[in-house]
């Protein structure tokens, strides 16, 4: 088991490095000055000259690509060069309330994708079946920004049930003030007893956590129909019917189990969509995460803030799957193997 972490960790140092390379040839292709971007429109030719030689891109490019790595290394990602300030604290300040917002969606996701898989598999064929694999199917094909603003038009402007927008409601933070403990919103108002306040966050992360869901919840549902019917034929099922055990504990915990390895991979590939799709929805809902930074640092060409958004995403989307591949591992230890 320890070996193959050590592989994957290899490999994912790997594709870092050769996404930090890609990254570093990118930034210098496209035709656009940063130092003036820094600078102002109207800064004058010694002050540009200043900012230049500030960020470094009066030296040739070898001495900036090392300069970049050791960056990278040790943390010192730059500035932002549409706010000014440094990168890491500006992700500092929109990573918690993006990682709750994928929390809730992945939970949701799960444990409702592999519950209607399940339920899926039992009569395939039959009604039941064909409804879950049209929702699933419909999850998959509708993009998430289109399946926020429908969501909003029903269960805000038809039914006004929920909040539209934001994390939390303007007036919790004069009414019932969030005491901040770990950085994350949500879960310093529940382990501070703020019920106030965690009840209007609730609220107002259901409609952007089913957005997000959407996509890996019909991924998932039909991944564990699938695998539950390929386990189904197995010999080990025909004996424990054979034995006269329960009909629920077979499906739920013999068979599941035996199914789950194929569907924890796309819950990896599904937990890396979501990463990258929390960007829309982020902006649709208003949610104040790295999807508001990244959109706006493109549209500023904010150069150190798009490095370090996509450098940060790609190490999301790695560590999700190392994640996956240890829990594989344990679930079917054939997979140490590969």
């Amino acid at each position: 088991m320890i070996s193959f972490l050590l592989k994957r960790l290899g490999t994912s140092a790997i594709v870092l490095f050769t996404l930090a390379v890609i990254v570093f040839i990118m930034t210098r292709l496209i035709p656009s000055n940063p130092a003036s971007i820094y600078a102002g429109p109207k800064a004058r030719p010694e002050e540009l000259a200043r900012v230049t030689a500030e960020l470094g891109l009066d030296q040739p490019l070898p001495v900036q690509f090392v300069n970049y790595l050791i960056g990278l290394v040790t943390g010192d990602w730059g500035n932002s060069l549409a706010t000014k300030r440094p990168v890491l604290d500006e992700l500092a300040q929109r990573v918690p309330p993006t990682l709750e917002l994928l929390g809730f969606a992945l939970l949701l996701a799960v444990i409702v994708g592999v519950a209607l898989g399940v339920i899926a598999a039992r009569k395939p064929g039959r009604i039941l079946d064909t409804l879950i694999r049209f929702f699933s199917i419909g999850g998959v094909s509708m993009p998430a920004f289109w399946l926020g603003l429908l969501l909003q038009v029903f269960f805000v402007g038809v039914l006004g049930l929920l909040p539209a927008t934001g994390q939390f409601s303007t007036e919790i933070k004069y009414v019932s003030p969030i005491t901040p403990i770990t950085g994350f919103p949500m879960f310093d108002s529940l382990i501070t007893g703020n019920w106030v306040a965690w009840s209007d966050g609730l609220a107002h992360v259901i409609l952007p956590a089913l957005t997000l869901a959407a996509y890996p919840m019909g991924l998932i549902a039909r991944m564990t129909r699938a695998s539950m019917l390929d386990v189904a034929d197995q010999d080990f099922i025909f004996t424990a019917k054979a034995y006269g055990l329960r009909t629920s504990l077979i499906r739920w915990k013999l068979a599941l189990k035996n199914a789950l390895p194929p569907t924890m991979t796309i819950v990896g590939l599904a937990a890396a969509y979501a990463l990258t799709g929390t960007f829309y929805v982020e902006i649709v809902f208003n949610w104040p995460g790295i999807g508001q930074f990244a959109a706006g640092a493109m549209l500023a060409v904010d150069y150190p803030a798009i490095v370090a958004i996509t450098m940060l995403s790609a190490a999301g989307y790695l560590i999700a799957n190392l994640v996956v591949d240890l829990l594989q591992a344990r679930l079917d230890p054939r997979a140490r193997l590969s």
